[in-house]
């Protein structure tokens, strides 16, 4: 089983010339949200959701691995 749960996810078609993946994840009680190039799923940035603001979130490479994976499937 998977130590996050993906919530939400949007594809991006042709947004400023590229395409970009984001998925709503909750990982270890917390809102996080992690936007991929759909092209190669190289991160472009993640956020946690903390007191109704946005910070830079720090997840583990294995984490990421994960989601990427997940996402790769579902797109």
């Amino acid at each position: 089983m998977n130590p996050y749960e993906i919530n939400n996810m949007i594809i991006d078609d042709e947004f400023d010339g590229e395409e970009f993946v984001t998925a709503d994840i909750t990982h270890n009680q917390k809102d996080y949200s992690i936007t991929f190039k759909k092209a190669d799923l190289e991160i472009i940035n993640t956020w946690v959701f903390e007191n109704g603001s946005s910070l830079p979130a720090n997840l583990s490479d294995n984490i990421i691995e994960s989601i990427r994976e997940d996402v790769k499937k579902r797109i």
